[in-house]
């Protein structure tokens, strides 16, 4: 009989702690953090090195964009790389009494200050833009979201835009030298 009453005493216990919790995890996050790095790939050097060696670019600067339901941004800010090419932005969940829609922002590359290492890339997202839709790590009271590496690159390995087809070059509307 008194095996029965404590079990049933642990069994309320648990209950009630699990309610406690469950409650906790359920109440919106007042931060939220962005935080990943920026690094420098350079192409002029062999395949291995290419792929494996990346430097960390200090002083880049990356920015966080939200938008509204009607694509207005609502919220802006940016952030600059420590010496290992970290940035880390803490944004409040709510911007004038509303919550943000996380799944509307966006994490780019700005600028970087590296005088060789300065052509923006879209490795990880960083030139159109890393749109926040999963985060990494939730905790009580904290999202955060962890991009992959944004890239810079060097002149050289810039590659150039191939996009535009010959049907809508100047060539094309008889706008070209040589009458073709």
């Amino acid at each position: 009989m008194a095996f029965t009453i404590v079990l049933m005493m642990i069994a309320t216990l648990m209950c009630c702690t699990n309610n406690t919790v469950a409650s906790a995890w359920d109440e919106p996050a007042e931060v939220i953090h962005v935080s990943g790095k920026v690094m420098c790939q350079d192409c002029s050097q062999g395949w291995n090195e290419w792929v494996n060696s990346h430097k960390p670019i200090k002083g880049a600067k990356v920015s966080l964009t939200c938008l509204d339901k009607r694509k207005r941004v609502v919220y802006y800010t940016s952030d600059t790389t420590d010496e290992l090419g970290q940035y880390d932005m803490a944004v409040n969940n709510y911007i004038y009494g509303k919550e943000l829609d996380t799944k509307e922002c966006y994490v780019r590359l700005v600028s970087s200050p590296d005088n060789v290492c300065n052509i923006l890339t879209d490795f990880g997202g960083g030139k159109s833009g890393f749109k926040l839709n999963n985060p990494t790590s939730v905790y009580r009271g904290l999202i955060k979201y962890v991009p992959n590496p944004f890239y810079y690159t060097t002149p050289m390995c810039d590659m150039p835009d191939t996009d535009t087809s010959y049907s809508d070059s100047k060539y094309s509307q008889g706008k070209g030298q040589g009458g073709y």
